[in-house]
């Protein structure tokens, strides 16, 4: 069966019961593996504007150089 196929189904439940739907099937990919190149219980860094001075510097100075222009 193809998403196509189901897909009018499904806009006819109620919202109760799409909640529910989204509940399984989120259980169901929680199970599945290779599906997130993420872990669990793994930390992760992620890449912030915060403390990047040296960004906001040249962010600074192409805004200047951008008003001189104009």
């Amino acid at each position: 069966m193809t998403l196509s196929e189901i897909l009018p189904a499904v806009r006819r439940l109620s919202a109760t019961e799409k909640l529910k739907l989204i509940r399984i099937l989120a259980e169901d990919l929680e199970v599945a593996e290779d599906i997130s190149p993420l872990e669990p219980f793994k930390t992760y860094d992620l890449a912030t504007p915060y403390n990047s001075f040296g960004a906001g510097a040249i962010l600074m100075d192409a805004l200047k150089q951008s008003n001189v222009d104009h």
